[in-house]
């Protein structure tokens, strides 16, 4: 299985710094895994510097005990949970989303996709996660 973090960063926006929710896949920034992914579909689009332009999520209200996570996301794009919002600063903006499926044993981030554009995420997860080290992890938030 996969391993999740959910780290607290201080990130830099132009209405001035916040502290954000970031999530780390196997020790490993999301927006590291997206850049890699959203690369070429950028370059072919002339605008490299758009690949993983994401910043972590600064509304308070996704922290624990928060069920934002868990399926019960309190910010949303197209019925799919943000994971990770706009450098801009506003999570509905350009945001990086997926399919949050939670099971008994199981928490699983499937079929991700980019706010406005239509780039190619496939080769991005699924990631699966064990329940209760998801949880713990989110406790930590």
């Amino acid at each position: 299985m996969d391993r999740v973090e959910f780290r607290l960063e201080t990130e830099p926006f132009p209405t001035g710094e916040a502290l954000t929710v970031c999530p780390y896949v196997n020790g490993v920034d999301l927006r590291e895994l997206t850049r890699a992914v959203e690369l070429l579909s950028a370059e072919a689009d002339g605008q490299p510097d758009l690949a993983s332009s994401y910043a972590g999520l600064r509304d308070p209200g996704i922290r624990w005990p928060s069920r934002h996570f868990l399926g019960e996301p309190t910010v949303t794009w197209s019925g799919d949970t943000v994971l990770l919002g706009c450098v801009c600063g506003d999570a509905g903006c350009g945001p990086l989303t997926a399919r949050v499926d939670i099971t008994d044993d199981a928490v699983t981030w499937r079929d991700f996709r980019t706010g406005h554009r239509g780039w190619n995420l496939g080769d991005l997860g699924p990631f699966r996660f064990d329940a209760l080290a998801y949880r713990t992890a989110l406790r930590q938030t």
